[in-house]
């Protein structure tokens, strides 16, 4: 299909590998076309529909399931997924920033805020990873516009190496301490609308939130997580890695490189050049 690329490469402009490194996130404007976005795009938003089970009204939910419809691994239940999640394009630009041969899948995810929907709280995402090292990150693909009152991703910079709240799952609690912890560090926050095109990644340890979708659209967002080829399994530290380990690793064993069918290799440098 004319205009539909997710395999070419997309060149790191200068210092955007050294502000990744230096700041755990970096937001990458221009790596897809709307036409792309919007030819996967209807598919992600088909299979969330299929495959949510999140009905309860706005009202009667948890803070974490007012903040967004969370369906995982749609590669898993889509062709159509799957060719963008294998994508060459992201899964390149993750080994880049993280400084690693290639990267494996650890799993994708659809956070559609709703509208109306609330505050997603502070957190790192690694807090629910069994993996050995720090070197994973999460590519965030809006597939709109997304100003600031649809609640975009936000990042505080450099907390990739602050460990406390490190231990806190999403929740009331991670917002109400690890907030104020990093702002008593001063470590600020980055916060701006995306537009179309625009794709952030940050590492596993950075904290990041995003605020509620003030407005009467769905802010739709595709995820993928990737590691690095080599990442082995820990040993679980709590009972949600111990979950994750069961539900995207199943089989790996602590200590060994994590080769299941359900995280293949994505790009090697040399291999998919």
């Amino acid at each position: 299909m004319s205009g539909v690329d997710i395999d070419s490469p997309h060149a790191l402009a200068p210092g955007q590998n050294a502000f990744y490194r230096a700041n755990g996130f970096v937001k990458l404007p221009g790596v897809f076309s709307g036409e792309t976005l919007r030819h996967f795009g209807r598919e992600f938003t088909a299979k969330v529909i299929e495959l949510n089970t999140l009905v309860r009204p706005m009202e009667e939910r948890t803070t974490y399931e007012k903040a967004f419809l969370q369906v995982m691994n749609l590669w898993t239940k889509s062709a159509l997924v799957e060719r963008f999640v294998f994508g060459r394009r992201l899964a390149r630009i993750a080994a880049e920033l993280m400084g690693v041969r290639g990267v494996r899948l650890y799993h994708d995810q659809a956070l559609y805020k709703e509208a109306g929907g609330g505050f997603t709280p502070w957190h790192a995402d690694q807090y629910y990873w069994p993996l050995a090292t720090d070197r994973c990150c999460t590519a965030w693909v809006p597939l709109q516009d997304t100003p600031l009152e649809m609640g975009p991703v936000a990042f505080a910079p450099g907390s990739h190496r602050f460990e406390h709240g490190r231990d806190l799952e999403i929740s009331d609690e991670s917002e109400a301490a690890v907030g104020p912890a990093l702002e008593k560090q001063g470590f600020g926050q980055f916060e701006e609308p995306f537009r179309l095109g625009e794709v952030s990644f940050h590492s596993g340890w950075t904290f990041h939130r995003a605020g509620p979708n003030r407005t009467d659209r769905c802010r739709e967002v595709m995820t993928v997580i990737y590691m690095d080829v080599d990442m082995r399994l820990s040993a679980p530290r709590n009972k949600n890695q111990v979950v994750d380990r069961d539900t995207w690793c199943p089989g790996a064993a602590v200590g060994k490189p994590i080769e299941t069918p359900l995280n293949p290799v994505l790009y090697e440098a040399g291999v998919d050049e």
